[in-house]
């Protein structure tokens, strides 16, 4: 489990790694990504994330309410189908735009 930044300052675009079970142990780490940068738009790679449990959706959530953006201005991006499911079954779809 880990996460990775990469932060495009030109364009204010932050792109956002996750590896692994997206879950509890990521809750430090994944909010360092993202605290101080409100003027940033944001995008979510979740190509290598096998599992999402509610923390996981509680820290997107926290993420989206934090930022202050309005729904589906955060990307959700490369989903796994397990992954897609639990997405859509918990009305995600209607808060993050979904890839």
């Amino acid at each position: 489990m880990s996460i990775n930044t990469h932060v495009d300052s030109n364009n204010k675009q932050v792109t956002i790694s996750i590896e692994g079970a997206f879950g509890f142990s990521l809750v430090q780490d994944f909010r360092r990504c993202y605290v101080d940068r409100k003027d940033h738009s944001f995008t979510i790679d979740l190509r290598l994330v096998n599992y999402i449990d509610s923390a996981g959706l509680g820290m997107l959530l926290n993420m989206h309410n934090y930022l202050e953006q309005p729904d589906g201005m955060i990307k959700l991006i490369n989903v796994l189908p397990q992954v897609r499911k639990i997405l859509i079954i918990s009305r995600f779809d209607k808060k993050f735009k979904i890839e």
